[in-house]
């Protein structure tokens, strides 16, 4: 059994740099996680960062758009993007005999053209793409619901953006964030599987010796979420769709694994409290829960999807359920269910060199530290019912939005 070799070092420009290595690891995946997301956008560049995502993509002053496409094919590189509240993330993972070359074309993305007739057109694909997802309820859900919950936090933010700020934005804007966010200072570089640790230091190191220098701070306001219920139609639903969302523990508590069982026992799609209550006996087409960590705070986010006739009665379950778990616990059986649910999905994390990059690059940006599969797994598997109690005296579900979204149009 080969044993795991964690590496880091932060580059004389500010740039740092981990790597898990595993020499009998049949890919190399890396990625550059850029720590800057729609909480971090100014007034009028709402969609900015996601934005600037999809731009990476379209050619830098040494490749074209053509070009990036191409040498991901050769290479046989899986590859792909993403952008939420709060990281942007570019990956891709190889063969270990094109890990220079991926990193070579990966660390060139980083500084885009950005050119003007590129702009134009991918503004149109993300306008499509905020039409394409307003057609779908549970993300019109999710995202009307974070703004209530977040009110004037930045965190409720939308990703996408609105086609308003989409269609008023100018490349210089993007330029000037770019500028402002994509500092060495502001991103990590992260290596997971099979390769050469130094090779890949050395490169990286010639690669970014001119990029400038620099910091990029992140606002963090104070936030008290106000309990309140909210009902909002949408004319495209069909059917009810109910967010319930409380306050739970940031991404950097050593309590984010306990929360994370407690959501599993509470909304395990296929054994929590809310499967038997809601969806075996009919009530709800979905029930399920789960926690969702952030920067310096944490939500549980319980969604449910039922049929009009049926909003108050299941409204009300959830209600009765997250009551009845404050002031009962969890059962030593539930627990032992959820650990193992958890731990076992854990484990699927780090089954491939991509889906271990995930895990530790985000884990890293948040934390500063290097937790490895296994330990983060006896951790789990070492709760205890107290840890989960400790979570519920804080009564987070009484301090819960209720958010409804609904058929029909609203007339006033």
């Amino acid at each position: 059994m080969s044993v795991l070799q964690f590496k880091e070092t932060t580059l004389p420009n500010g740039l740092r740099v981990i790597a898990e290595i595993n020499p009998e690891a049949k890919s190399v995946a890396m990625g550059y996680f850029v720590r800057t997301g729609s909480r971090d956008e100014l007034v009028g560049e709402e969609g900015l960062s996601h934005f600037l995502e999809h731009m990476v993509f379209k050619g830098t002053e040494r490749r074209t758009a053509w070009d990036v496409n191409r040498e991901f094919d050769e290479m046989g590189a899986k590859y792909n993007a993403f952008t939420n509240e709060e990281m942007t993330v570019f990956y891709g993972a190889v063969l270990p005999e094109f890990a220079p070359r991926l990193l070579d074309l990966f660390t060139d993305m980083m500084h885009p053209a950005l050119r003007e007739e590129d702009f134009e057109t991918e503004r149109k694909v993300i306008l499509e793409e905020i039409a394409l997802y307003q057609d779908r309820p549970n993300f019109v859900l999710y995202e009307r619901a974070q703004a209530a919950y977040f009110g004037r936090h930045p965190l409720a933010k939308p990703v996408l953006g609105t086609p308003e700020s989409i269609a008023a934005m100018r490349r210089e804007q993007m330029v000037n964030y770019h500028a402002r966010r994509y500092v060495p200072g502001n991103m990590m570089l992260a290596f997971a599987g099979n390769l050469d640790w130094e090779e890949m230091l050395t490169l990286v190191e010639r690669l970014t010796t001119d990029w400038p220098r620099g910091q990029a701070p992140r606002n963090h306001p104070p936030f008290e979420p106000q309990p309140k219920a909210l009902r909002e139609f949408f004319d495209r639903a069909s059917q009810v769709y109910t967010a319930f969302m409380a306050p739970g523990v940031s991404a950097r508590s050593e309590e984010r694994y306990a929360a994370r069982v407690l959501a599993e026992v509470l909304g395990d799609p296929d054994n929590g409290r809310l499967f038997w209550r809601l969806t075996d006996t009919g009530l709800a087409e979905t029930a399920t829960a789960f926690h969702h960590e952030f920067e310096e705070l944490g939500v549980y986010f319980v969604y449910t999807q039922c049929d009009p006739e049926r909003e108050e009665e299941v409204a009300a379950a959830v209600r009765e359920e997250l009551t009845q778990l404050e002031r009962g616990g969890v059962s030593e059986e539930e627990l032992e269910r959820a650990k193992l649910k958890t731990a076992t999905s854990l484990v699927f994390a780090g089954e491939t060199s991509l889906s271990r990059l995930f895990y530790l690059g985000v884990n890293f940006v948040y934390t500063g530290r290097y937790e490895p599969l296994d330990a983060v797994r006896r951790w789990v598997m070492h709760l205890e019912t107290y840890h989960l109690a400790e979570l519920l005296e804080r009564r987070p579900f009484g301090r819960a939005l209720e958010f409804r979204l609904v058929p029909g149009h609203d007339e006033t």
